[in-house]
């Protein structure tokens, strides 16, 4: 059985193949166009459905259901997929209801509530389930406009950034912030179990810029009514939002042993720190493509179980479910470009050479493998450096990244090795939370910590990513510290590199040092 899944029309497009009952591609629209045009908002992600059936080995007569979740508008999307997919059956699903199947469907619970907090969509901006075996069912919706993930938006907005695409940055800065701003935040989302109310006497309608606050906001900072936040309010307006937000879906997830979470607000990784730590559940586990390019999965995911009735849960193993080349494909598109390389001829030469550069401080691309589905790099396509360098956070963020020093690097360590220098969750396996580092480390991890002893986690599984998890060890033979700063090989707001081309693209454009495709090593 072969299910074709589209997700985030309206926004982060994306597409998900599962085929006999396995996850076997899925990518979002985004990496492959590189921002080329490919048609309006609400179009159909062509370039991720063509991958995605070409990683499958299938084509499009072969596909037995297409599952897309609804747009608003639909438009004319339903007759265009019944146009190209003639002998498949359609399956529109609701957009929270993708979000909760994504988040239920690929944890490792048989009973669980699943909670899902985005900005919105089918005017809905959360719901909560409560899942058993292979059926969801719903318990409390909430609608919109009151919304976490717009009162976040609107903060971020406020704080000079772009809503929808840079709450990211706030939640970083507020690790910096105190609590002073977290009551006024609260009063405003007027909290129930079920969920907020907003109060909209904070806001104006007549004020569309700046987050559409208000003069009553204002008073309650001591500003001047419209006036840009001063410099030294912004972190503390960063962590009052996130306090308030953390706050809000503690309660709305209620108590219990197992919590699933998708959504929008599930790609805050102090969000579900809070869930993990301060919630009355005992497990937590958040969909790492968590925002509207995880709906491909939810769709397939809800489709296999609901339309086909499938008892057997689908396991996820891993995120590296994009495409990936081959030795003479990475060659032609070097040799076109007229570069110098080197060819390692075996696994050992290429970590041993990557371990001598970092030892050497310098700053390495890794482009191994199938390419992540999601924002983040999990060692497939990443950029690399060692923690014993000083000035790796600094070089990683003024020269490479060109981003502010506030937004630091996961740390990369062995699954099996992560306690002993770490406190943190199981979601670190797919860096979608944050942990601690224990107190005899961390000056080692000074470049890295957030605030306190709080730091991002990565924890490398050895089946998922062997490769990858081979230089970590290798790089604590030659250091005595097998962890790497891991960010992702990306520049200036772009997605995930992709093919070899746009690794060559970034790897030129940048100041990193030494770049890895596959076998391949270049140096500058």
């Amino acid at each position: 059985m072969i299910i074709l899944g589209i997700g985030g029309i309206l926004g982060d497009a994306s597409s998900a193949v599962l085929k006999d009952g396995e996850l076997v591609a899925a990518i979002e629209e985004s990496k492959l166009a590189r921002g080329a045009h490919t048609g309006s908002r609400g179009e159909l992600p062509e370039h991720a459905i063509a991958t995605c059936l070409s990683l499958a080995g299938i084509r499009p007569e072969q596909v037995d259901a297409v599952a897309v979740v609804r747009p608003i508008p639909e438009s004319d999307l339903h007759l265009k997929l019944r146009a190209r997919f003639p002998q498949s059956r359609i399956v529109v699903l609701e957009h929270h209801l993708a979000h909760a199947a994504s988040a239920y469907y690929a944890s490792p619970f048989d009973e669980a509530t699943v909670l899902t907090l985005d900005r919105g969509g089918d005017f809905r901006c959360g719901s909560r389930w409560h899942a058993r075996g292979a059926h969801m069912t719903l318990e409390h919706e909430q609608y919109s406009p009151d919304s976490l993930g717009d009162l976040y938006g609107r903060v971020t907005e406020l704080l000079g950034l772009s809503a929808n695409e840079e709450e990211h940055k706030v939640q970083w800065l507020s690790v910096a912030g105190d609590e002073r701003y977290c009551n006024l935040f609260l009063e405003i989302l007027r909290l129930s179990d079920t969920g907020p109310r907003l109060d909209r006497s904070f806001l104006s309608t007549d004020r569309l810029r700046n987050g559409g606050f208000g003069p009553r906001f204002y008073e309650r900072l001591g500003l001047k009514d419209g006036q840009p936040v001063p410099e030294e309010l912004r972190a503390h307006l960063a962590a009052g939002i996130q306090k308030a937000v953390e706050a809000a879906a503690i309660r709305m997830s209620g108590d219990g042993r197992n919590l699933c979470l998708a959504g929008g607000l599930g790609l805050n990784a102090l969000l579900v720190s809070a869930l993990e730590n301060r919630s009355g559940y005992q497990n937590v586990f958040v969909q790492p493509v968590s925002g509207n390019a995880g709906t491909a999965i939810g769709a397939v995911l809800e489709t296999w179980h609901t339309v086909y009735r499938q008892e057997r849960r689908v396991p996820f193993h891993t995120l590296a479910l994009g495409p990936a080349y081959n030795a003479a494909e990475i060659k032609q598109v070097l040799e076109n470009c007229k570069l110098r390389f080197r060819y390692l001829l075996t696994t050992e030469e290429v970590v041993d050479t990557a371990v001598e550069q970092l030892h050497d401080s310098k700053i390495v691309a890794w482009m191994h493998g199938r390419m992540e589905f999601g924002a983040r790099a999990l060692g497939n396509r990443s950029i690399l450096a060692s923690p014993l360098d000083p000035y790796s956070t600094e070089n990683l963020n003024l020269f490479i990244k060109h981003r502010e020093p506030f937004r630091k690097f996961a740390a990369s360590v062995p699954a099996e090795l992560c306690a002993e220098y770490f406190e943190v969750g199981a979601n670190a396996r797919y860096l979608s939370t944050v942990g601690r580092v224990r107190p005899e480390h961390r000056d080692r991890f000074a470049a890295a910590i957030l605030a306190g002893d709080m730091v991002r986690v990565h924890a490398v599984d050895r089946d998922e990513n062997p490769l990858y998890w081979k230089l970590l060890h290798a790089a604590g033979k030659a250091s005595g510290l097998p962890v790497l700063y891991n960010t992702s090989f990306n520049l200036f707001g772009e997605p995930l590199v992709c093919t070899p081309r746009d690794a060559v693209r970034s790897f030129y454009s940048s100041g990193i040092d030494a770049m890895f495709v596959g076998n391949f090593f270049l140096q500058k």
